[in-house]
């Protein structure tokens, strides 16, 4: 029985302890990038103004969830936008490259993510040579004190995330990887030629296994600039870091991918601790070296993925959570 319990996992699996192959997530709901009068919406505060030490003000947008009160400390995902957009841009405005804001109200009317903030930044600095290159000492020097002196939000790296679209997706690579002491949740799109090499962002692999949660990397299957993020897929998977790597199928450099990708990773951040995971072994193949069990998170049932050592867990969404002390009841099973 366990044999076949085994079998039937591993078939469904799209994402081991670290993702050699398109994680196959499925395509979202019909209606989940666009407004809707039937379920709560967040605030959006457009294109606010904010004081850089060195490039005199920039711009960014706000979004805050509904019920949004300062008596809570909200987790913040910064969200970078491409070549040719601006602090709208993830608002459906001006390049029109994603519905950030949409997809935010579905998944929190959904009950499929915890409430947090997103923060939408003209990442292109005014008044720098390169703009975009410029934007990673803003991003840490500037916007994230200014967010958190503004805002009611948390200031811990297991509440800051870190993503974005082409040049925003490169600038995810370049700022993030060297920076896991402020971000603990990585999500590029589709990124773009100013991706930097993964020899460079990423200078102690130890260091991105100990304090990055979710890695979330994506593309079209016709972007024609998925080999800027495939050198990153080949050098966490060499190295033995957990990532998710989805591909989604018959698109391309585009506003539908982007917003696909956002609703994933969105609801990858920010799980918190695993305390209350009940976790029940179903099977171990040393084979596949991965182990298989299910538990329970709130009212879901998940099939949770681990390392033999009981740490890295996966669920068979791509879902990562924290290791659990319940890891150890994985240890010594084997199939009959």
């Amino acid at each position: 029985m366990l044999g076949k319990i085994l079998t039937l996992g591993l078939s469904l699996l799209p994402v081991l302890a670290f993702s050699s192959d398109p994680a196959n997530l499925p395509v979202p709901p019909t209606g989940f990038d666009s407004k809707s009068s039937s379920i709560p919406h967040g605030k959006v505060d457009v294109s606010l103004t904010y004081t850089t030490q060195k490039y005199n003000t920039q711009k960014v947008t706000v979004y805050t969830p509904p019920g949004y009160s300062t008596a809570q400390k909200y987790p913040v995902v910064y969200l970078m936008h491409g070549i040719g957009g601006n602090e709208v841009s993830w608002i459906g405005q001006g390049s029109n490259e994603g519905d950030a804001a949409n997809i935010m109200d579905y998944l929190l009317s959904k009950n499929l993510i915890k409430p947090f903030i997103v923060v939408m930044p003209d990442g292109n600095t005014k008044g720098a040579s390169d703009g975009f290159a410029a934007f990673g000492d803003v991003l840490i020097g500037d916007l994230i004190p200014w967010i958190e002196k503004t805002y009611s939000v948390a200031t811990d790296p297991d509440s800051r995330a870190l993503s974005g679209l082409s040049m925003g997706g490169g600038q995810t690579f370049n700022f993030g990887f060297p920076h896991t002491d402020l971000f603990h949740y990585l999500g590029p799109y589709s990124a773009a030629p100013n991706t930097q090499a993964p020899t460079t962002t990423i200078k102690d692999v130890s260091v991105i296994k100990k304090n990055v949660k979710f890695i979330y990397m994506s593309y079209g299957s016709t972007d024609g600039l998925v080999t800027n993020g495939q050198k990153y897929h080949d050098f966490l998977d060499q190295n033995n870091v957990t990532h998710v790597w989805q591909i989604e199928a018959g698109l391309g450099h585009e506003k539908r991918a982007w917003d696909r990708s956002f609703y994933n990773f969105a609801q990858k951040i920010f799980l918190g601790s695993t305390t209350g995971i009940e976790i029940r072994p179903l099977a171990q193949s040393t084979r596949a070296s991965v182990l298989l069990g299910r538990g329970t998170m709130g009212t879901a049932s998940q099939i949770l993925v681990a390392r033999p050592n009981g740490k890295g867990f996966l669920t068979l969404d791509g879902r990562a959570l924290p290791s659990a002390p319940e890891a150890s009841l994985f240890q010594g099973i084997n199939l009959p």
